[in-house]
């Protein structure tokens, strides 16, 4: 019989902090009240995690594991998890825990009132310096005024889904996956669980700046049109500028000849706006026409290197898996 719940773990780099989140998960499973599986992701781990992820595994059967052929990221990894995942309620945390495991019994509870979504929402993020802070806050607030759906402020991917909400989110074939994005997208009955966020127990920080970045512009494109509206106002903003300066120069032209401002300086600074706002908008274009080459493409989400603990074969392509599931 599949497990009723399944708890989704991606993994990347981190033999420091497995022993201590299995403990802790483990001493949870025990505490729930049916059977649990636990899928460990390892997303190309460079260090020993895939080895500690294999011991647990021969150790408590309840452990299943997937190993991707190399890094595919964060979101890929938490699809994964998802496309393998057989419970009725799947939790999504992160393996560093900050996501205290302790909080899931709190999200089982909402889910049996009847929600099909419970997030976890930060309240205070411990030990974080005072520039993570700041642009996480204006980071998810951005997303809030330009997203297209309601993307809940200081929520993260550690939540727990119906069965009925992870089989629209595997309907969905995007390349490019922002996981609360599209959580919030396909809608349900939603609600939080607010929490003060831990620092990492060890190992250091994976999701960087440069990522971080990476991770936001991506959630904008993939939720948002406001962009391309924005490119459109910069260029009339331009064009009313340009009408501006000719009308200017005319004048100047005309009933001050002798003026200053009628040279070189004048026309290479609107020569050097007018290049500035072309470039900003074949950037924004850029994102979007990247987007869609990603699509047309067509490449899986992730290649398989190992499988191990589903009643699946272990050979079977991640299109198959995807397929079953």
């Amino acid at each position: 019989m599949p497990p009723k719940y399944s708890l989704i773990i991606p993994i990347y780099n981190e033999a420091e902090t497995i022993a201590e989140l299995y403990r802790r998960v483990a001493s949870l499973m025990e505490r729930l009240d049916d059977s649990v599986e636990l899928i460990l992701i390892d997303d190309g781990s460079q260090d020993t995690s895939l080895e500690i992820i294999r011991n647990l595994h021969q150790q408590d059967s309840r452990v299943c594991y997937l190993s991707f052929a190399r890094n595919f990221g964060h979101q890929i990894a938490v699809t994964a998890g998802l496309h393998f995942a057989r419970g009725q309620a799947i939790v999504v945390l992160d393996a560093d825990l900050q996501d205290p495991p302790e909080l899931i019994p709190d999200l089982i509870e909402k889910w049996r009132q009847g929600y099909q979504v419970v997030y976890a929402q930060r309240t205070v993020r411990r030990r974080e310096n005072w520039f993570k802070r700041f642009t996480a806050y204006t980071f998810y607030r951005i997303l809030q005024r330009l997203a297209d759906v309601n993307i809940p402020a200081d929520t993260g991917d550690f939540c727990l889904m119906d069965r009925q909400v992870v089989d629209a989110l595997n309907a969905i074939p995007e390349q490019n996956r922002y996981i609360r994005g599209l959580r919030a997208w396909v809608g349900f009955k939603q609600t939080a669980v607010r929490f003060e966020r831990e620092p990492r127990f060890a190992g250091t920080v994976k999701y960087t700046f440069r990522k971080s970045l990476r991770l936001a512009i991506n959630s904008i494109i993939s939720f948002s049109r406001i962009p391309l509206q924005l490119a459109t106002y910069l260029g009339l903003f331009a064009a009313g500028v340009a009408l501006l300066m000719a009308l200017l120069v005319l004048y100047w032209r005309l009933f001050e000849s002798g003026s200053r401002l009628i040279g070189f300086a004048a026309i290479a600074i609107a020569v050097l706006f007018l290049g500035a706002v072309q470039l900003v908008c074949i950037g924004i274009l850029g994102e979007y026409i990247g987007r869609i080459y990603e699509e047309v493409k067509g490449r899986p989400l992730y290649i398989m290197r190992e499988i191990a603990g589903f009643p699946q074969p272990a050979e079977c392509s991640p299109s198959q898996a995807e397929t079953q599931h």
